[in-house]
């Protein structure tokens, strides 16, 4: 390591984000990362269930280490919550670490010296990854399943661990979360980075990825993947598989597997014995030689070849069935644009007639069109919730219960809202929450399980699009006669209304 390495080893700052569904290797990952030398300045573990979970995760107790949710809609969003969740803006690396993995007690050492030398043109760089194969010591040949969890040590750009500048990844809108699973969204996100004009490059730290324990039908299941091979075709052309690195697989085969099989029932229904004949023998050939392939190389007892020539007759089909699906569902994929999940509103002034210092319920009246806007955001699957300064309780002017039976009475005449964000300081506090800071954005977000680059905020004044700004996410200015001209005029976005802002949101969402 140089010299200027190891002064940059000594103030280098980052963030870990995990994405997980609660698998109990999260547990071993938190430990192996509790114990590590240079430890992260914050660590954002994910919960991606798709139910609200009965029981919270168990995450140390630590300065900068949370959880927060990602709504269950796989591994690209809930990548993306946690990149943007980090609240440090000293943070300079976000790495991204799957659940299942263990990090050697040298890793974050070794990270760190990864990282000290990459110039601003470096964007990205990616871990060595170990796969320990089970029964490897005692002779066995490893399965199918686990020759393929191996091939993780080839992959390029895998996100098991990767490590990004949060420039980078804002500069493409992070994960495209088209891709549902695990599979393809890395490719994808170094490929628009790297278009971006950033370098991604390997480091020489080490992580250890053991093989999941899987059921004999894994292999059939893992074909949805194909959906996911459509959609790179579509966005980043058909030589997509060489630019991205990705070794080339096995559909060709697959299809002529399937179109052996169609044609052997079609001249079978229509008496032509001796092509039905051809037909069947020719798909009986091919599924014999992929079923050899893939039992060849592993341990053949009697379970592997039985779920190896099961799985081999059903492959073929899955597969084609996929890539189909997906090649009509991404027809007219276009370039990632990350979808508007939620929008936050000001009260005073934008949901409601702005009463200086309002304790008394009886006042509320809703701004026109109000509340038909909300339930529109509702009606098309968009989250909704205020954020909204009260600093007339900082000034003793109010108590927080009066504030408390207005935001019910709003409740009551708009709501009900997902997510209330109330800062009760006053200015001269220097809180991180109350606006233009986007402590209330960040909370929101938080609390609704979407990344602040989802999130738009309506307000009327300067203050309420700057907070949104300052955490990522969209603003629009809604002017009234309160609204400074200076204001205006320095908004990136204003509608005329409540309702025309709405109705921008609805016509630009993907």
């Amino acid at each position: 390591m140089t010299a200027r390495s190891e002064q940059v080893t000594e103030r280098l700052e980052y963030a870990v984000v995990v994405p997980t569904v609660g698998r109990p290797s999260l547990g071993v990952l938190l430990a192996s990362l509790a114990g590590q030398e240079h430890p992260p300045r914050e660590v954002l573990v994910v919960d991606d269930r798709r139910e609200e979970p009965s029981e919270p995760l168990e995450i140390p107790d630590r300065p900068g280490w949370r959880a927060v949710r990602g709504g269950g809609r796989g591994p690209a969003h809930a990548r993306n919550v946690g990149w943007h969740g980090v609240r440090d803006v000293s943070v300079e690396w976000v790495v991204f670490v799957d659940d299942d993995v263990r990090l050697p007690r040298a890793w974050s050492a070794e990270l760190v010296a990864d990282l000290a030398d990459l110039d601003d043109r470096v964007g990205g760089s990616q871990a060595v990854i170990e796969v320990p194969l089970p029964g490897v010591a005692e002779g066995r040949r490893p399965t199918d399943w686990e020759r393929g969890t191996a091939g993780l040590q080839d992959a390029v750009w895998a996100t098991a661990e990767m490590a990004y500048r949060p420039g980078a990844l804002s500069a493409v809108g992070g994960f495209d979360e088209r891709f549902p699973r695990a599979f393809r969204e890395d490719a994808d996100l170094a490929l628009r980075v790297r278009r971006s004009g950033y370098e991604l490059v390997k480091g020489s730290r080490r992580i250890v990825h053991p093989v999941r324990p899987a059921d004999p039908w894994v292999s059939v299941r893992v074909q949805r993947g194909n959906a996911d091979d459509a959609l790179m075709r579509r966005l980043h052309g058909r030589d997509w598989m060489r630019v991205a690195d990705c070794p080339p697989g096995r559909l060709p085969w697959h299809g002529v597997t399937v179109a052996a099989a169609l044609a052997a029932g079609a001249a079978a229904v229509a008496g032509r014995r001796r092509v039905a004949g051809a037909g069947a023998l020719l798909w009986l050939g091919l599924v014999t030689d992929f079923a050899w392939r893939r039992i060849a190389p592993g341990p053949r007892d009697r379970r592997e070849v039985l779920t190896m020539t099961a799985t081999s007759a059903v492959i073929p089909f899955t597969a084609v069935w996929h890539r189909l699906a997906g090649e009509w569902r991404h027809r007219r994929a276009a370039a990632w644009q990350a979808p508007v999940r939620a929008v936050l509103f000001d009260r005073d002034g934008t949901l409601v007639h702005d009463v200086p210092y309002n304790g008394e319920p009886s006042l509320v009246e809703p701004v026109e069109g109000a509340r038909v806007a909300v339930q529109r955001l509702r009606d098309n699957g968009i989250r909704v919730g205020v954020v909204t300064n009260q600093s007339a309780v900082g000034r003793g002017l109010l108590t927080t219960d009066q504030v408390a039976a207005v935001n019910e009475r709003v409740d009551e005449l708009l709501g009900p809202f997902d997510t209330w964000q109330v800062c009760p300081h006053a200015p001269e506090d220097g809180c991180a929450c109350r606006k233009p800071q986007p402590g209330l954005v960040h909370a929101a977000a938080e609390q609704l399980g979407v990344a602040p680059r989802e999130v738009v905020v309506v307000g009327d004044i300067g203050a309420d699009v700057r907070a949104a700004e300052a955490a990522g996410a969209t603003g629009v200015l809604v002017p009234n006669a309160q609204t400074r001209h200076e204001e205006v005029v320095a908004a990136a976005r204003t509608a005329g209304s409540i309702t025309d802002a709405v109705d921008q949101i609805l016509r630009e969402r993907p």
